[in-house]
């Protein structure tokens, strides 16, 4: 397995208004009774956080199905996982979420801003982990960001096979899309204008802008729902996406015409957090636990691809899934530095925003 660089990264709810009187009376009769009925409940629910389409089947059936099955704790699945409502959900004591599957930037954004509950290290096997538990997150996997196209549309020596191609809108001409975040958006801007994967960080801000003012004319969405990467493709509403080998992988296996580049990727840790002050948090704990388990990052990442955060979990992986794992030592492609958007993710967010309105 590639050896991977550790990141260096520094440091209301859901209300059933039933008989509201009688409660109250009950309450001030027997506080101690009535805490640990809501204890007992909150044990056998919880809310995951998570991305929509082919990754949620592949999350349901590898982890949430099993996790339900084995614990009897009830998980509902929440697409499209958003820091402003996030924080909003703390700041407000409504917290509506219980587990956040968090992209690196979105991970250490939210550690940042205090929104994570403490981990018990205790739960892990955490010398089974290609990096340790830290800043209250679970490194999850690693995903792989690239291009992605219809060979049917665009044989081979027709569409991009690494960003520098995929900005060059002369020799590729065609609409592109882009993840409606900085994070991801400028490396590949970066690459795509020569800086060397090694010399990526600290990112170039400036720099980042100037190269996507001349693709923003050819993006024709900034993509919020990741199942649109592929949607839009296989309508026909785009020429060439921005999307994930493990999108790829089972829409390749389900007979959508799609194809992906590891010519050049953007590499990062995916990371699960829970939510600072859910009531469920026993529930989401023990998920985190399950979810870190050798037998069910292989199971999950037998459906999607990528590289599980658990050692154990790769040699349990058909030869098939595994190459779908990319090679982070490979000089063209970049292991996103998560200490750099730790300290940076605000500011060149609502830069980037007010950039994509404009």
């Amino acid at each position: 397995m590639p050896k991977v660089r550790q990141p260096l990264v520094s440091q209301g709810r859901r209300a059933f208004v039933s008989g509201a009187s009688s409660i109250a009376i009950a309450a001030a009769a027997s506080p101690l009774i009535l805490t640990s009925k809501r204890a007992r409940a909150a044990d056998r629910q919880m809310s995951l956080v998570s991305w929509g389409g082919d990754y949620r089947r592949a999350v349901e059936e590898s982890v949430v199905n099993p996790f339900m099955k084995e614990t009897g704790i009830q998980v509902t699945i929440v697409d499209t996982p958003d820091m402003a409502k996030l924080r909003a959900q703390v700041m407000t004591g409504n917290v509506e979420w219980d587990v956040f599957d968090a992209p690196g930037a979105l991970g250490v954004a939210g550690a940042n801003a205090g929104l994570w509950e403490p981990l018990d290290p205790a739960i892990f096997d955490r010398n089974d982990l290609i990096i340790d538990v830290k800043n209250n997150l679970l490194p999850w996997y690693v995903f792989v960001g690239g291009i992605a196209w219809d060979p049917k549309r665009y044989p081979a020596g027709k569409h991009p096979r690494n960003f520098k191609e995929y900005f060059d809108t002369k020799t590729f001409p065609g609409r592109r899309t882009f993840r409606n975040r900085p994070s991801e958006t400028f490396e590949a801007a970066l690459l795509a204008d020569g800086v060397p994967p090694k010399h990526l960080y600290p990112l170039d801000v400036d720099r980042a802008f100037r190269v996507l003012d001349r693709i923003k004319p050819d993006v024709v969405k900034w993509i919020d729902q990741t199942p649109q990467t592929l949607t839009l493709l296989a309508t026909g509403e785009t020429d060439y996406t921005y999307t994930y080998a493990s999108r790829v992988k089972p829409a390749k296996a389900s007979g959508q015409s799609v194809d992906f580049s590891f010519d050049q990727t953007v590499n990062g840790f995916e990371y699960l957090a829970v939510v600072k002050n859910t009531p469920n948090k026993q529930a989401a704990m023990k998920f985190l636990a399950f979810a870190a388990r050798p037998d069910r990052q292989a199971a999950f990442m037998e459906l999607i691809g990528n590289t599980p955060s658990s050692k154990k979990a790769l040699g349990l992986m058909s030869a098939e899934s595994r190459k779908w794992i990319p090679d982070l030592n490979s000089p063209n492609s970049v292991l996103m530095d998560d200490s750099w958007w730790a300290k940076n993710f605000d500011e060149v967010t609502r830069r980037f925003k007010e950039w994509t309105m404009s």
